[in-house]
């Protein structure tokens, strides 16, 4: 299970602040340091909607005994996947406390209830409690109403959810956004000699983000666009299109689940297309079995985390509680081992924007991410390559972001 994506193309100018090494070495030593794998799902998940409440609100409860309050809001009473997900989150959440040597942080953990009203209430009571910092919530439409609550003692929040559109300074988005993959996935494209594009997108407010995304990054890195089509219901039609271009296209870029990439690329091949004859291209979206076990998609490029990480991070979540984590589950991980470490490192400013948006970013299970300014992130990824049975990285993690 993962939570999906979205954010805008930044610039990524170095600004005065915090140092690489105060920034990027915070966390070096503490147990956020791994990489990993990025699976990602479809943007209305854990994006944008809620399944709303399974049952009433859960009391808020404390974890840890330090003394930096940091306010934890999760939809822990939520109908189906979202109650799920949420427990996952908490449980790893407690594990980065256990595992971070002597953190000096108390978490105030809120279930909202899976609804606005239920994020509002937790962040209002986590701010009286003396938070300075609040981590969640899941769900997009409860941002704005954590942020309002915590706009008015001037705090930050750090978000789960993937929709940008509710980022912003000092609300920041620790997800998995689309525009890094795209930007990852092109520009390696671009460094093995791949100029013309063609792109088969889906209809939906996913395919809507990786459009913006693909249309700016191409050209960016001094590509063309030569096809692109978007379907919904009807694949055929745009495949037959887009099969018809792929004469004048050395890529082509299909972003979507791995259902739905694995018909669509059957739609290609039924319009005449040989897929082998040219380089796939996807996004995070592709770490999936159906994608690995497609012969038409073998050796086709998705830039993701690299999987070693979560797989060392599941290992030690299954140790401790027996079970598997959801995916979204090193979100929480990272996100309180981030706070530990500023909290120990940082001061008095330890969760300004400055910090929090150092250039030099942190390195977390998922890898280095830092914040933009615009509240949403980066992430250095790895790109992989499909093969039967599981995908090997053919580019790996950066280790720093470039200026």
């Amino acid at each position: 299970m993962v939570g999906p994506y979205h954010s805008k193309p930044s610039s990524s100018e170095p600004r005065s602040g915090t140092s690489r090494r105060t920034a990027l070495g915070l966390l070096v030593g503490a147990p956020l340091l791994s990489a990993c794998a990025g699976v990602q799902q479809s943007l209305s998940q854990f994006g944008s909607s809620s399944p709303g409440p399974a049952g009433p609100p859960q009391q808020g409860t404390v974890a840890g005994t330090g003394q930096v309050k940091v306010g934890l809001i999760l939809p822990l009473s939520g109908a189906g996947n979202a109650g799920l997900a949420a427990q996952s989150m908490r449980n790893a959440a407690e594990m980065a406390l256990a595992e971070f040597q002597n953190p000096n942080i108390q978490l105030l953990i809120k279930d909202d209830n899976a609804t606005p009203q239920g994020a509002q209430q937790g962040a209002q009571q986590a701010v009286e409690e003396g938070a300075e910092i609040i981590l969640g919530p899941l769900f997009a439409q409860s941002v704005p109403a954590v942020a309002q609550a915590a706009r008015v003692r001037g705090i930050s929040v750090i978000a789960f959810s993937t929709d940008s559109s509710v980022a912003g300074r000092g609300v920041y988005l620790l997800s998995f956004l689309p525009e890094s993959d795209v930007n990852r996935i092109v520009e390696y494209s671009s460094s093995i000699g791949k100029r013309s594009f063609a792109a088969l997108l889906p209809d939906n407010a996913y395919g809507n983000v990786v459009e913006a995304a693909f249309k700016a990054a191409a050209p960016r890195r001094g590509g063309r666009v030569v096809a692109f089509e978007k379907y919904g219901a009807d694949r055929a039609t745009p495949a037959r299109t887009v099969a018809h271009a792929l004469g004048s296209a050395d890529a082509l870029f299909i972003a979507d689940d791995g259902d739905s990439v694995v018909a669509v690329a059957d739609a290609l091949t039924a319009a005449g297309a040989n897929l082998r004859n040219i380089q796939l291209l996807g996004t995070g979206l592709w770490d999936n079995p159906r994608v690995f076990a497609s012969p038409a998609l073998q050796g086709g490029l998705y830039a993701a985390p690299d999987p070693a990480g979560f797989r060392a991070f599941s290992g030690r979540y299954r140790t401790r509680y027996g079970s598997e984590p959801v995916r979204t589950a090193t979100l929480a991980y990272d996100a309180v081992a981030l706070v530990a470490a500023l909290a120990r490192t940082q001061g008095a400013q330890r969760f300004s924007p400055d910090v929090l948006t150092s250039p030099s970013g942190f390195a977390g299970i998922d890898g280095l991410f830092r914040f933009r300014a615009d509240g949403t992130n980066e992430r250095g990824l790895a790109v992989m390559k499909v093969q039967t049975g599981g995908a090997v990285p053919v580019a790996g993690s950066p280790k720093s972001f470039g200026a």
